[in-house]
């Protein structure tokens, strides 16, 4: 066994590289890149030495099981370092690219066409995202808008026919999405393509803010924005967690694509992205090969030799998945597409592209391999407690001394580069929660990478009653158990057990202990929340106008707004009688100012909720134009987000993780009680 220093040595060692690091933390705030890399420089020292303290003496496995055990560990250990080293090559300097601005002479500016692909939505929440595209800031005879139908459905084309909007509707619906838009490829003409899903509402200065890239560079064929979202996902709205912490997509959209775009390696996300025609022609149109068209076409972008940007401020959002089992839906989907480009057109083969290129798509591909590591280090210490087999064939005390200071120092530096999009610990539950669905469709990917076919992600949907859905929660309860006989089995083993074996099964347990909160949470999400809004309601502090039904006009605030209504407050020196109603709302936008027919729906003291009435096309155009297509209206977002905090975000960690366990018993009690009032129903006890 290689041991270079001794114990008290690794101690002292340890202690100092910490200290050192919090210290230059702390410390170097005014200048946060450079104490940055320099925390990060300790880490990555930290992981190497624990690497090669791993393979070079702990890998004398004392019998075969052990060496089994063992070596999938290892396995799972390097590919999980191999992760966090592409992610800091990433992460490490985000571009941060401002919007270029538009020439003067609107002549000089090109034609855009605008698609929104749909196949099953309800046209309510089509109908928004058009009245968005059509208050787009752009001269009305260079942009035309179509709604790209897969349903083939009437009411959607005697409404794009109301609204003035291109109507195109296929006969036959291979490749979905892809050969949708390709489709619409042929019948369309304009210089430049932007692409929103049926659900994202695109703010008035989505073209402006963007198409200046494209002017600048011309060879740039990509500008990619944000998939924000207005309604809260399965985490945020189930664990009750709504701008607590960074939604599970937060990570991607705000540093990861930034970093990307650092390398020329911007991935088009299928939707809030300008194209450019004749290169996006030049490869065939959007790549149908894959069911993760998007970062496919991007792929095949990129080995042509086009450019590509990505502009980190939301200028459009959308409605994030309902339910747990549609996230995990939709989230098995792009891991399948990933795989399938691994095997079909490897980042790694081929040319054109860069070395960091290459990375960056690898990454992307290797993050949804994570599945078989996640689940290793789910079950890894029940091997020494079940089987007594040793996985690290080290003393427990060097196990410690090299596994900690890697440990915390990997989770510091994250949490300097990624905290304020992906908080400490939370990163495990997502990936927990997917690793059980995602395993065979990525092993059959990988293996068979033809199979398999592209999903629709349900948006806009209902719960009608809270509920726990056991199919979902399944192999996250049946872990728990498992992981709970590992508890009892190595507290039995404390009293009973050889003491020089005691050090190990506490690090057992306590391995053990943290999977179990993992799984608390996961568990905890698995309960669905009640959704019965149809129309999320957004949080607003917008100065504003509103006239009751005598004709006196009232300065307020518009608190909130959704896609039917407003939420108003009136100053509190103005009082309206029971026979007062507001019947007109006046919204200000960019110094215009637009009037709007309302009914009143309720009132307490000086808030009043209002819902719209009958508004013309030209109405709605104005109002989502005042509301979700407001220009900067989602930036607020990104600035409110809450910077990471290790200590907090582990006290938080548990007190979610405990509510999980608590409202599971609940569950399995009311069940159990429902089940024995129904056996012992009418009879006498």
């Amino acid at each position: 066994m290689i041991q270079p220093i001794s114990t008290t040595g690794l101690i002292w060692l340890n202690l100092i590289a910490i200290s050192f690091s919090l210290f230059v933390g702390y410390f170097g705030k005014q200048k946060k890149r450079f104490a940055t890399l320099i925390v990060l420089f300790i880490s990555l020292l930290m992981s190497l030495r624990y690497m090669w303290w791993r393979v070079s003496s702990t890998l004398e496995f004392p019998d075969f099981l052990s060496t089994v055990f063992g070596m999938l560990l290892l396995t799972a250990e390097i590919y999980s370092w191999a992760v966090l080293f592409i992610a800091f090559f990433q992460c490490l300097s985000p571009l941060k690219r401002e919007s270029v601005a538009l020439p003067e002479d609107q002549s000089l500016w090109p034609t855009v066409d605008v698609f929104i692909p749909t196949y099953n939505e309800d046209i309510e929440i089509v109908r928004i995202t058009v009245y968005a595209a059509l208050g787009l800031v752009w001269p009305k005879d260079k942009i035309k808008i179509y709604i790209l139908d897969d349903g083939h459905r009437e009411s959607f084309r005697q409404f794009a026919i109301d609204t003035g909007v291109e109507y195109i509707a296929r006969e036959t619906h291979e490749h979905a999405k892809a050969g949708n838009l390709n489709h619409a490829l042929k019948h369309s003409h304009g210089d430049y393509i932007a692409i929103f899903d049926c659900d994202h509402v695109a703010n008035q200065d989505f073209l402006s803010r963007t198409m200046g890239f494209f002017l600048q560079d011309k060879n740039l064929a990509l500008v990619q924005t944000p998939h924000h979202f207005f309604s809260p996902d399965p985490f945020e709205r189930n664990l009750n967690l709504h701008s607590k912490i960074p939604s599970e997509g937060a990570l991607f959209y705000g540093i990861i694509q930034d970093g990307n775009d650092t390398y020329n390696a911007t991935f088009f996300c299928g939707s809030c992205a300008v194209i450019k025609r004749d290169p996006l022609l030049e490869i065939g149109g959007i790549a149908v090969e894959t069911v993760t068209e998007d970062a496919h076409t991007a792929l095949k972008l990129h080995r042509k030799g086009y450019n590509s940007a990505y502009l980190r401020y939301p200028l459009a959002a959308g409605l994030a998945t309902e339910t747990l089992s549609s996230h995990i839906g939709q989230r098995i989907r792009w891991a399948r597409g990933m795989i399938q480009i691994l095997r079909l057109d490897c980042p790694f083969l081929g040319r054109g592209l860069t070395f960091a290129q290459r990375i960056c798509y690898f990454s992307a591909m290797l993050h949804y391999l994570s599945s078989v590591s996640r689940i290793i280090f789910l079950l890894a210490p029940l091997a020494f407690l079940f089987f007594h087999s040793y996985i690290i064939y080290a003393p427990a005390i060097m196990v410690l001394l090299y596994v900690f200071p890697h440990l915390f120092l990997s989770i510091y530096v994250n949490s300097l580069i990624q905290g304020k999009y992906r908080h400490s610990f939370w990163g495990e539950v997502y990936e927990t929660i997917l690793s059980f669905y995602t395993l065979i469709p990525t092993v059959v990917a990988l293996f068979a990478p033809h199979k398999g076919k592209f999903n629709v992600t349900a948006k806009g949907g209902l719960i009608q009653n809270k509920f726990f859905d056991y199919k979902i929660a399944s192999p996250f309860f049946i872990t728990s158990l498992i992981l709970m006989i590992g508890v009892i089995t190595g507290l039995y083993r404390i009293f009973t057990g050889p003491e020089d074996e005691i050090l190990t099964v506490c690090l057992s347990l306590i391995w053990c202990f943290y999977n179990l909160l993992i799984l608390g949470i996961c568990l905890y999400v698995s309960i669905e929340k009640k959704q019965i809004r149809s129309a999320h309601r957004i949080i607003m502090d917008l100065d504003a106008q509103c006239i009751d039904n005598t004709g006196e006009i009232y300065n307020c605030k518009v608190i909130n707004f959704s896609a039917n209504g407003l939420g108003l407050l009136l100053n509190k020196n103005q009082k309206l009688t029971n026979e007062q109603l507001i019947v007109k709302v006046i919204l200000n936008n960019q110094g215009n100012f637009y009037e709007f027919p309302v009914r009143q729906k309720n009132r307490r003291i000086n808030q009043i909720g209002v819902l719209l009435d009958d508004l013309s096309a030209n109405e709605w155009i104005n109002y989502i134009s005042c509301t979700f297509g407001r220009p900067n209206i989602w930036d607020k977002w990104q600035k409110e987000l809450p910077e990471d905090n290790i200590p907090k975000n582990m006290i938080l960690f548990i007190q979610v993780a405990i509510r999980g366990y608590r409202a599971l018993y609940k569950h399995l009690r009311n069940k159990l009680d429902a089940k024995i009032l129904k056996v012992f129903d009418g009879r006498k006890i």
